[in-house]
């Protein structure tokens, strides 16, 4: 499941909730992103990150699907925000369950490093030195290529 989402995030109770009545589930990993106080020019007071509701869940619900046909997982819960996001605050919660740990590990990292430079969110850092749009590093491109590399 995908949702996309102006409210804040509480990690916790959506790992609960998603964790509940799996009884044939071996194993459940999960990813929490937060807003850092250190940005790219320097300290960051918030974040803005700008989605359009509709086309952004679609690409990252096409996301979902890869990763469902590369790894054999049994489900996937991710929640990203946008909006003004303060320090601290979470970004991007990501689950999934699976028979066995290492499916679930590495479904994780796959939708992570898809969701970071294919789904269309744009990002502001704001802070002393002003406000600046950012664009994924050169290494988030880098993370994305090596699953191009490995055989599913």
């Amino acid at each position: 499941m995908i949702e996309i989402t102006p409210l804040p995030i509480a990690p916790a109770a959506l790992l609960e909730s998603f964790s509940r009545g799996r009884d044939a589930t071996g194993a459940i990993a999960s990813f929490t992103g937060l807003t850092r106080a250190d940005g790219r020019d320097g300290a960051v007071a918030r974040l803005t990150l700008q989605a359009y509701p509709g086309v952004t869940e679609k690409v990252m619900a096409e996301i979902e699907m890869e990763a469902r046909a590369r790894f054999d997982i049994q489900d996937v819960l991710a929640v990203h925000r946008w909006g003004e996001i303060g320090v601290g605050e979470p970004i991007v919660f990501v689950a999934v369950a699976a028979a066995h740990r290492r499916a679930a590990f590495e479904a994780v990292d796959f939708l992570m490093d898809h969701f970071k430079t294919r789904a269309p969110f744009w990002k502001k850092e704001e802070g002393p030195a002003g406000a600046r749009w950012i664009e994924p590093r050169a290494q988030d491109h880098e993370d994305l290529a090596r699953w191009a590399k490995e055989t599913p």
